[in-house]
């Protein structure tokens, strides 16, 4: 498995890697038609091109040499902190190491950041127990999570990195 950048032949199979981990995750919790609007709005082909053009930003996949593991999405914010929007990893190559190896790129990526945060499901406890095990600690709360207007509510994690 190595880490390497998203280039536009991976849009299509992220896409599908996105809508498959978000329906195992969160359907239980937002039911069906919600991850889907969710999937339709933040996931779809043209969301996921226009962060390969993000200035200060970094955006890669977990690969085997056969699929995609996983993908993570960062941008570097103001007052040396970096966001970490997205890690996800397909439910069938969980615990394989690749969100470890793509959580590692995204707090090394941002050399100036003192810190990395992230939100993250408070219903979503292994993702609570994956961040929690490599340093992170809560830091807050937002009722917005994602976008300003999601009304998705979320623990705020953070990190200090560098």
């Amino acid at each position: 498995m190595w880490i390497r950048t998203v280039d536009r032949e991976d849009i299509e199979p992220i896409c599908a890697l996105l809508v498959e981990t978000w329906h195992a995750t969160y359907d239980d919790i937002y039911g069906v038609d919600r991850v889907a609007a969710i999937n339709n709005d933040w996931h779809s082909a043209d969301a996921l091109r226009k962060r390969m053009t993000k200035p200060y930003s970094e955006f890669v996949i977990a690969d085997d040499g056969e699929d995609i593991l996983g993908v993570a999405f960062a941008s570097m914010g103001e007052e040396r902190i970096a966001y970490l929007h997205q890690l996800y990893v397909n439910p069938r190559a969980q615990g394989r190491g690749a969100g470890t190896a793509l959580l590692i790129e995204m707090e090394s990526a941002f050399p100036s950041a003192a810190r990395m945060r992230l939100e993250v499901e408070e219903a979503n406890k292994k993702a609570i127990a994956f961040y929690l095990k490599h340093g992170y600690r809560e830091y807050g709360r937002t009722e917005n999570c994602g976008t300003r207007d999601s009304g998705i509510p979320a623990l705020v994690f953070e990190k200090t990195i560098g």
